[in-house]
């Protein structure tokens, strides 16, 4: 067994019963950098010495009987968040050399449960792509098939625990940025509801900014569906903290036996490849076929166009808003020559870049109206199968205009931007949604599917991801290892 591509909950159990101490662990964990990480470039700033001493006090803590819960664990975190004594980049030229004196609030939760902190993992610059590469580091290359990208923006974290070098990840999410790279890298992953884990100390906003955006998340992506809870357990907090923790909901089922599902497959408005449709399928049968009641025509009571429209105003605004000035204004300035109901991602773009103090009340007064509607629909139904992105991991590309980027789609061409799409339904309503490997394209490459539950039911849509786990929809070693 290779203790390394085990699930974190499995490599803590082997912390407590001695079988290796948080320093060896250590070093496989570096001896396995070493060996993979050139090739993927997923890990891109270490603090050996930091790590060694955080390592020899939680070996100091286990031997005492006083092990934290995550004490020994060999981390990574998203070069998005704030690491105290460690360059913290976020992609971004302008923070080549920035070194925080702060952890962010959920990564000092992860430190003081004693996680051990090795180094970064690569983000595109400023989290602002579905492609995990930036102007200091390059690309992250996927372990499934290394001519193919990670995902983005937690890209070089999902890449870094499907090959071990990370016992699990710190992610964020505003745009899929969870979800996406663990589908195209083979892993779980958890945007949780909106709020319940601090993103302070997440660039963006720019350094020192205390404020936390709307839609943006912070989440766990791990080997296990137990993980993202073991991990969710110990991030779930306010930034102060001292704060009060808040209450995790107990999941509604812990079998699929009873469980309430609807399948969410496919959308006119939202393509998607018949590989991920056909995961996604693969998980509702597998439910159906343990006990579950499974619908594939449960709704709620909206049109998918206009929950992304919200989504995609809100999320555009506030990307735009951490933009240099010039490039706000020159976005802005576009919104003229579109439609007020304008849904190309174009349009969306502008118009969200202009967006002013009134149209974002209104955009609230919208999204509100779409929470009532979720939550009737989660009086009938415990959580809603979906695609967690339109297509498999898709081939490095890295031209300058987004919008002239494409994805292959069943043979056609379709806007880059459509990986808003999937994501929006739970981002702009602020629901929790987990994601699942599922099965493996002709090509083997991973395919997911996206849990999403209650707003508050986080543990609801990683007890169904743990279900699907136990039906055989477990991560696997990508090639890259074997």
């Amino acid at each position: 067994m290779d203790l390394l591509n085990e699930p974190a909950h499995a490599i803590l159990a082997a912390l407590d019963r001695r079988e290796l101490s948080a320093a060896e662990l250590l070093d496989e964990t570096l001896e396995r950098i070493a060996a993979v990480n050139p090739a993927l470039n997923a890990i891109v700033a270490l603090d050996t010495e930091a790590a060694r001493t955080a390592a020899d006090a939680a070996d100091a803590r286990r031997g005492k009987g006083e092990a934290r819960a995550l004490d020994g664990l060999v981390i990574t975190i998203k070069d998005a968040f704030d690491v105290a004594g460690l360059v913290s980049t976020a992609g971004a030229p302008t923070y080549r050399e920035r070194v925080p004196e702060r952890d962010a609030a959920a990564v000092a939760r992860l430190r003081a449960a004693g996680a051990v902190i090795l180094g970064k993992t690569n983000v595109p610059a400023f989290s602002g792509d579905f492609q995990a590469y930036n102007p200091i580091y390059g690309a992250t290359n996927n372990p499934w098939d290394r001519s193919r990208s990670t995902g983005g923006s937690s890209g070089g974290a999902a890449a870094a625990v499907a090959t071990g070098m990370s016992a699990f990840e710190l992610g964020s999410d505003l745009g899929g940025s969870i979800r996406w790279p663990a589908h195209a890298c083979g892993i779980f992953g958890l945007k949780p509801t909106w709020g319940l884990v601090s993103t302070r100390g997440h660039v963006p906003p720019p350094p020192g900014v205390t404020a936390e955006g709307d839609l943006v998340a912070a989440g766990p992506l791990a080997r296990s569906a137990a993980d993202l809870d073991l991990v969710l357990s110990v991030i779930a907090g306010p930034a102060d903290p001292d704060g009060v923790k808040p209450r995790l909901a107990p999941p509604r089922r812990t079998t699929p036996a009873g469980l309430r599902v609807a399948l969410w497959a496919n959308e006119t408005f939202a393509p998607v490849d018949a590989s991920v449709s056909g995961a996604v399928e693969r998980a509702g049968a597998l439910l159906a076929g343990a006990g579950a009641t499974v619908d594939a025509a449960a709704r709620p009571a909206f049109a998918f166009e206009e929950a992304f429209e919200v989504y995609a105003l809100m999320n555009h605004a506030i990307v735009a808003a951490g933009l240099p000035q010039k490039v706000r204004d020159r976005l802005a300035a576009d919104a003229v020559n579109y439609a007020p109901g304008d849904l190309s991602h174009r349009a969306l773009q502008a118009r969200g870049a202009r967006l002013d103090a009134g149209t974002w009340v209104a955009l609230q007064e919208r999204r509100q109206a779409l929470k009532t509607a979720w939550d009737a629909f989660f009086r009938d139904w415990d959580v809603v199968l979906m695609p967690p992105a339109p297509v498999p991991a898709i081939p490095h590309d890295h031209s300058p205009d987004f919008h002239a980027r494409t994805l292959d789609v069943n043979g056609e061409k379709r806007p880059y931007f459509d990986f808003l799409m999937w994501s929006s339904l739970a981002s702009g309503a602020h629901l929790p949604a987990a994601v699942a490997p599922v099965a493996q394209t002709a090509g083997g490459l991973p395919l997911g599917v996206q849990i999403v539950a209650a707003e508050g039911a986080d543990r609801t849509a990683i007890a169904v991801a743990g279900m699907l786990e136990a039906l055989g929809c477990r991560y696997r070693v990508p090639p890259l290892l074997r």
